[in-house]
């Protein structure tokens, strides 16, 4: 009975409870397709109308934005330029300041020798005390970068020196500065005032 039983269970095809090959496979391009068709509804008038709305009230936004950008930075650049402006009004007006100031002690020392030459009308006191003042007006001014240029025996350079007389020297060779009748100065590198020249021919 056993072996008859085995055979019997051996001979018997498996029973399945359910039919698994007509269950539909599910296409994943119709899947697709569905999605798509969800996505690209077509919208009502009123959502396209809130759409529009809501985009409009963003770029309004955004420019009133840029706008106020826009002010604060032309007010930043006039309050800049005036500034500036009064800077450099300043500068201009008060530009030899210093020098005016190292010149203030020059100032008080003529004044102490013209008192002095009233008091004690001493001459060789009073040419000591000019020259003492003379040299103190060149430190002054060599400080602020004036330097009084060479020019007699030098060749003559139109650069230089303005030629008031031409006149004949054995001394010197042709075309040379024999004599300088008002003396010429140098601010740092540039010509100031040129060298007043007697010029041989």
């Amino acid at each position: 009975m056993a072996r008859m039983g085995e055979e019997t269970l051996r001979g018997q095809k498996p029973r399945m409870d359910k039919d698994y090959s007509k269950v539909p496979e599910s296409d994943p391009v119709e899947s697709n397709l569905e999605e798509e068709s969800l996505d690209n509804k077509e919208m009502t008038p009123e959502e396209k109308n809130l759409t529009l709305e809501a985009e409009l009230a963003q770029a309004k936004a955004k420019a009133e934005e840029h706008y106020d950008h826009l002010l604060r930075l032309q007010a930043e650049f006039d309050n800049y330029r005036k500034r500036t402006l009064k800077e450099k009004t300043e500068i201009i007006k008060y530009a030899s300041e210093r020098l005016v100031g190292e010149l203030l002690p020059v100032l008080d020392n003529f004044e102490r020798a013209a008192s002095a030459a009233q008091i004690n009308p001493d001459f060789t006191s009073f040419s000591q005390g000019v020259e003492m003042i003379l040299r103190q007006l060149q430190t002054a001014l060599s400080k602020e970068g004036l330097k009084a240029m060479d020019a007699v025996g030098q060749p003559f350079d139109p650069n230089l020196h303005d030629a008031v007389l031409r006149v004949d020297s054995e001394e010197h060779p042709e075309n040379t500065v024999v004599e300088e009748l008002q003396k010429g100065y140098f601010l740092k590198e540039k010509v100031l005032r040129p060298s007043m020249v007697k010029v041989s021919n």
